[in-house]
Parts: structure tokens; sequence; C-alpha cells
């Protein structure tokens, strides 16, 4: 198809700035020189306007159609931050910053959307508006969620939003996706034992927090296989626990544990969040210790809209002859928050047979480019046609 022609034809220009991002990775919030890189691309290009600082570092483009009639608006989204790792590729653009690493692929994401950006404002072929989203701290920062609350949606007039993630496993350039619940909500929660510290070699004169933290760690599994329904999913997972002694023989005075809770439904977050807090103290009074539960509720369950997300499909067999049903994914996506302000969807397009994400050997792939700029263009030229175009709306 011709997009994808235009996109071959910009491969190498767009690879080039996704391994600028790639080079000098950046955490959270702390975005500041690819947003500026962003911006300034973005005015290159010639978006119409061209907002930074929202949701403290995000940037927001907007492009108007050769027409207006339709009063659409239109929301791409990409993220734009990298994660606490220690890069072990071995690429001659490796990160060049210590301890940060774009380990999954949303310098990839930021490069695409430039991409279509770019495509987008030279050709200008739909009637309405895009509004292009590069969104930080979507590693467990919420910056969604920031974007959202600074008013991104009442702004510019967004009606709907998409988004799109790579996927190692997924053939490279290929599709999928989900209508409904799609990314599982991701809580965190912190369990503090307390007991009676003591001699080890003196357990009757001591309350042995330890003992306590295993019963509550072995209890809290009877959640998922006992209490959720079981045509439901939900994960409990203790992934820390930190005792306040390190001698061989002293019994701890206190023990604090740490984990997450995944859900894909609201009612199963709620009665996994109770029953949590229900088991840790009981179980913690039959060994005469106390337990505090501190829940911290993280991303909601990501929820593609039923229309969009058919819409969405039929744009991916357009650009690459399918569209895959995804599976579920017990990962979370802050993504969630603009989903639940506009009705839009999120799909998943193919990074071939590399490293996982989040590994320090992962890599995005550049191969991926001309299929996902093409989506997004097709997104925007499809769900805004100019009359006489042919596009269908959904």
């Amino acid at each position: 198809m011709p997009i994808k022609n235009s996109f071959a034809e910009r491969h190498a220009e767009i690879t080039g700035w996704r391994r600028d991002f790639h080079a000098h990775p950046e955490i959270l919030y702390e975005t500041h020189r690819t947003s500026a890189r962003v911006a300034e691309l973005l005015r290159s290009f010639g978006c119409d306007d061209v907002v930074e600082g929202l949701g403290r570092t995000g940037v927001v483009g907007v492009i108007r159609g050769k027409q207006d009639r339709s009063g659409k608006v239109v929301g791409l989204r990409a993220d734009m931050d990298a994660l606490p790792l220690t890069e072990q590729t071995g690429l001659d653009y490796a990160s060049t910053t210590p301890g940060a690493m774009h380990a999954c692929g949303h310098d990839g994401h930021t490069a695409m959307l430039l991409g279509a950006a770019q495509y987008l404002c030279e050709t200008r072929n739909f009637d309405g508006t895009c509004v292009v989203i590069f969104q930080p701290a979507e590693e467990g920062g919420g910056g969604g969620r920031e974007m959202c609350e600074d008013g991104l949606m009442e702004r510019f007039g967004i009606q709907e939003v998409y988004g799109m993630h790579n996927w190692p496993g997924l053939p490279q350039g290929s599709f999928a996706i989900r209508p409904g619940p799609f990314f599982a909500a991701t809580d965190q929660f912190e369990i503090v034992v307390e007991g009676q510290g003591g001699h080890a070699a003196k357990p009757q004169e001591a309350v042995d927090s330890n003992v306590a933290a295993a019963h509550i760690v072995i209890a809290l599994q009877s959640i998922v296989s006992r209490n959720v329904d079981p045509v439901e999913h939900a994960v409990v997972s203790v992934t820390s626990i930190e005792s306040s002694s390190t001698a061989f023989n002293v019994l701890p005075q206190r023990v604090k544990l740490k984990g997450t809770i995944r859900t894909l439904d609201a009612e199963v977050r709620k009665q996994a969040a109770r029953r949590m807090t229900e088991i840790a103290e009981a179980q913690a009074r039959v060994f005469g210790a106390e337990a505090q539960v501190n829940y911290i509720p993280g991303y909601p369950v990501m929820v593609n809209h039923d229309a969009q997300t058919e819409f969405a499909a039929e744009v991916a067999r357009a650009v690459a002859g399918d569209c895959a049903e995804a599976e579920l994914v017990m990962g979370g996506e802050d993504f969630a928050y603009m989903l639940e302000e506009r009705p839009g969807a999120y799909i998943l397009v193919g990074n071939g047979d590399t490293a996982p994400v989040h590994n320090p050997r992962y890599n995005f792939s550049d191969d991926a480019i001309p299929a996902g700029c093409s989506w997004w263009a097709e997104i925007v030229e499809r769900r805004m046609p100019v009359a006489g175009s042919g596009g269908r709306h959904c």
C-alpha cells in the first residue's frame, strides 16, 4: 500500500531518531532531552501547535487535516521513558546513560509516532484533527494519569485515543489485539509483621515474626486458589522478604513483606485486597504477632472499547494482511487512564524473535517501523476520511 512505501522511504531517518533515543534513555519524568527533541521535530514537521510540559514532561502536537467538516479529533499516544537497567546488548548505539536503558521499546514507539506525524503533516489527507501524544513515566510513574489530570483530553478536544506496544514473540510487523480487559491492574502491597525479638536459642521467650511472615506468604496463595472464581484471573506474588535481623542467632522483631496483586476485574480487585488484609492480620495473630497492611493501588485494568478495537483491527488487517487475537496480559499499562477518559484501543505490533521486554539484552526491531507508522497514519486517514477518499468509519 502507498503509505507503507512512503514509510519504507523514511525508514532510515526514523531509525536514526530511534537509535538516538536508545542511546540517551531517560527514566520516568526525567525525559528532558527526549521531550525537547520530540518537540523540536514536531515543529520542524509543521505541526499546527506543539505544547510542552503537559503531565510534567509530556509533549503534544496538533495536526489539522486539509478539511475539518467532521469536527473529529483523534489522539495517538506513544510513551517515551526508559527503565532503570544496565544494558547488555553490545550495540554501537547502546545506552550512554549509566543504569538506564530502553528495555521496553519506548524509543521505538516514540520514533514510529514521530514518523507518522511527519507524514500526516505533509499529506494532511484527513477531515478533522490529529493529536499526537508523547507521554513520560509509563514505567510505574503514572504519566498517563498525570497528562489526563493536566487536562489532555479537554484541552485538545480528543474524542478517541489509540495506543501501541511492540511485542517480542509476535511475528515482526504483524498485529494482535483484543476487546475488553487486556492488561491487568497492578496493585502493590507492604505487610509489616511485628513480633518480639529475642535469642534464637530461646524462641519460647520471643514472638518469631519470621514464622508468622512465612505462614502469611503461604496463606496469601489461597486468595487465588480458594477465594477468586476459577474462571477469573488473578496473581498474588510476594516478591520481597526483609528481616530486621541479619544475625544468625537473633530472632527479628520485624519482617516486611512486599509484593503485587494483578487482576482483570474490578470486583476481583476489591476482593483480593480485602482478603489479603484479613489473611495477614489473622495469620499474625495466630502466632502472637501483629500485621500492618499497606495496600497501594496501581494502574487500573486497561480495557479496550469494542467499536474502536474492531476499527483498530480493521486497520491492522489493511496494513499487515491479518490481525491476531491477543492473549490476556497480566502486566500493567498506564494507557488505561486514557481509555478511562475516552473510548479507544491499544494494539500490539510484532517485534519478532527477540529478547523479552524488561531484559538487559532486549532491543526494539527497526524492521517493525514501517508497519507501526503505517498503522498510526491509517488510523487517522480511515477514521477521518476526506470526502470521496473511500475511507470508512467504524
